[in-house]
């Protein structure tokens, strides 16, 4: 399967310049690539508190990105800000090239920047199936809770994240990022944005593809907008887990949501 990450700038609340930004992005990999990550809310940035950008599931962003989906033969995966009656939520989204759509809501919000205080949390994973992978995705924050992310018997071969992730803690992306592989045995996507957004907060990118022993497979330059495509072999990461099965003693849990 080959997988694209776009690691690039977020117009501050400027949805209509982000939505024709990335449709040209995606224009540009048809017949190149087979899924397309974007970050977490591509088309706004980490705007909690404008409500008004919220959309239903029937309004203009995810229209555009099934039209995408189907005219250029691709999935996109990423997540953006979705009302639902009263609630407001930052929904992660896979799109298959048919048109489906698959969502699920970020489970852990960023108090420390006041995201609870506008969001509700998700209470599930979203896992799915494409090429013959298993996908998760999970939202920037969610990277912090190993426990959330545990791939319990192998449910998944690829964990993403989608992230806003700042430069100040750049560093703990890095490091959580590669913890998530080995643990999980699966390869880990880490899609980040770059730029200064609307608060002066600053991102400085660190995208990055891994395979399931934490080996980089894509790397990409600090603060530059970059577009890289990776072909990911699943046979690979099977017979790394048939000769280090790990994942046999793993301890079984749920998760109280």
């Amino acid at each position: 399967m080959r997988i694209t990450l776009i690691q690039d700038i977020i117009n501050w609340a400027a949805k209509a310049e982000n939505l024709q930004k990335a449709e040209n992005q995606i224009a540009s990999l048809s017949g190149k690539t087979d899924l397309v990550v974007l970050p977490e809310m591509f088309s706004t940035g980490f705007c909690i508190d404008k409500l008004d950008l919220a959309e239903e599931m029937s309004q203009e962003t995810v229209t555009k990105l099934i039209y995408w989906a189907q005219k250029f033969n691709l999935a996109i995966t990423g997540s953006f800000i979705a009302k639902e009656e009263s609630k407001i939520y930052n929904r992660g989204f896979f799109v298959f090239p048919n048109g489906e759509i698959k969502i699920a809501d970020k489970r852990h919000l960023f108090s420390m920047g006041g995201e609870d205080n506008y969001f509700s949390a998700g209470n599930k994973k979203l896992i799915v199936n494409y090429c013959g992978f298993n996908i998760c995705l999970l939202i920037c924050y969610d990277l912090r809770f190993p426990v959330w992310a545990r791939n319990i018997q192998n449910e998944y071969d690829l964990l993403i994240y989608v992230a806003n992730f700042p430069e100040k803690r750049i560093s703990n992306w890095d490091i959580l990022l590669r913890a998530r592989a080995v643990e999980n045995q699966a390869y880990v996507c880490g899609l980040n944005r770059i730029g200064i957004d609307g608060l002066g907060i600053n991102y400085n990118g660190h995208s990055t593809l891994l395979d399931y022993n934490a080996v980089q497979l894509l790397n990409f330059p600090e603060n530059e907008f970059s577009i890289q495509t990776y072909d990911l072999q699943l046979d690979n990461l099977n017979k790394f887990r048939k000769k280090f099965a790990f994942w046999r003693d793993a301890d079984i849990f749920g998760v109280e949501v």
